[in-house]
């Protein structure tokens, strides 16, 4: 049989198989994702080996550019808060503490523990910092009205630590390029910190407000045919990516703002719209994911697997269990919640599509050699047990969390528009 129509036949049984028995699956202990893994698995050389050949870094790079951004715009799509501090003081603590612990930890063991030069530590550390917004979407906001505050600060989180993780990957591959930090820092700091994270933000929100704008104007004159026009929120996203890397922005940060933008002009002007937009973009996110995740099955190899064993069970470990539950809850000190809601967003640090999208650009970008070999056996190790230990524990904990840890007494009540108005 033709390897192009056997893909077809698998994809296709795959699908219909997951599709007809979701209802049972969602009992079960364990993820679609999970599920998704084995079959990449099978797959691959350990299988039928229809996916014999590992895809270059630039293609690696660009399909999972696409899943993130995609997944990026329907978690700002789903944001139902006020962009002010007091309303996303989760989000700050994250972003603004976490984040840094998880890549400065994950760096220090990398480069004290396994050798690693400061740099590659450091680029390490920034490639599986990013908690992923793609496969957490079992304890990520299930709809515009879900106020809980865990599942709040997790999509947020994956939204925002996709995009602002790129400066630490320049930071990285810089130091391996040049050791001298001082004759390149002052330029990482203007450029690829401050212009880039703010080329991101403005143009963001500039293009989204600009794509409602018009949107609105046109249908007050000819209606679109309904059959095509959540193709807005797909284009909505293409623009503000293109055009802010155009510009040298961070692209990530500005799909991210722009749903965020988008939902809060639909939410005001047009509900439907905006809820017609997520299932429509969920759509897309879940089919990529099913290749994606497949895809990454099939890359798992014996020996170098083997070979990196006992590196990527020391960092994963660490940062599975130690790093990220230990960070989140120095993080959170002073947040008021309760403890199981703290725990749990220490917990679900899900790594996934972003890690690996960080791991295919710094490839592209020259990182080769044994150290590049290394790094990524690492980071898709990682995400594998990552995929393997959150998906049989993220049905079970989330189950319990909603009939028994989600609010204490003290606890205040998240805060929302309806809230706030």
């Amino acid at each position: 049989m033709d390897t192009y129509i056997a893909n077809l036949l698998v994809i296709g049984l795959l699908l219909l198989l997951v599709t007809l028995g979701s209802s049972w699956i969602s009992r079960l202990p364990l993820s679609y994702a999970l599920i998704y893994l084995v079959v990449g698995v099978a797959l691959g050389p350990y299988g039928v080996n229809l996916i014999a050949s590992r895809p270059e870094p630039k293609l690696l790079e660009h399909l999972t550019e696409f899943v993130v951004i995609v997944s990026l715009y329907s978690g700002g799509l789903k944001m139902n808060r006020r962009v002010q501090l007091w309303a996303w003081n989760s989000t700050a603590r994250l972003i603004g503490f976490l984040m840094p612990i998880s890549i400065f930890a994950i760096a220090a063991i990398a480069h004290l523990a396994l050798g690693l030069s400061i740099g590659a530590a450091i680029l390490l550390g920034a490639i599986l910092a990013p908690t992923d917004p793609v496969l957490a979407s079992e304890v990520q906001l299930t709809d515009t009205e879900d106020r809980d505050e865990l599942r709040f600060a997790l999509t947020s989180e994956g939204g925002l630590n996709d995009a602002l993780a790129f400066p630490f990957v320049y930071f990285g591959l810089y130091w391996l390029k040049d050791p001298d930090w001082q004759s390149w820092f002052k330029e990482w700091v203007i450029i690829d910190v401050l212009w880039a994270t703010t080329a991101g933000i403005v143009m963001g929100y500039l293009i989204a407000r600009g794509v409602v704008l018009f949107d609105r104007y046109v249908q007050k004159y000819r209606p679109m045919d309904e059959l095509i026009e959540d193709f807005v929120g797909l284009s909505t996203i293409l623009l503000a990516y293109s055009l802010t890397e155009l510009v040298n922005g961070y692209g990530f940060v500005a799909v991210f703002v722009a749903g965020v933008t988008a939902q809060e002009s639909y939410r005001r002007h047009n509900p439907e719209k905006r809820n017609s937009q997520i299932a429509f973009i969920e759509r897309i996110e879940k089919l990529m994911e099913v290749g994606m995740i497949a895809l990454l099955g099939s890359l798992l190899r014996i020996e170098p697997a083997w070979r990196f064993l006992d590196e990527t069970v020391l960092i994963a470990g660490l940062l599975i269990f130690v790093i990220r539950p230990v960070g989140a809850w120095i993080s959170t000190i002073g947040f008021p919640a309760s403890p199981a809601t703290r725990w749990l967003m220490g917990w679900f640090g899900i790594r996934g599509v972003g890690s690996l999208y960080y791991l295919a650009y710094t490839l592209s970008k020259g990182l080769q050699g044994e150290t590049g070999e290394e790094i990524a056996w690492i980071v898709y190790l990682t995400v594998v047990i990552s995929v393997v230990i959150h998906g049989m524990t993220s049905t079970p904990l989330m189950n319990w969390y909603e009939k028994h840890g989600k609010l204490l007494p003290q606890e205040v009540t998240p805060l929302s528009d309806d809230s706030a108005e």
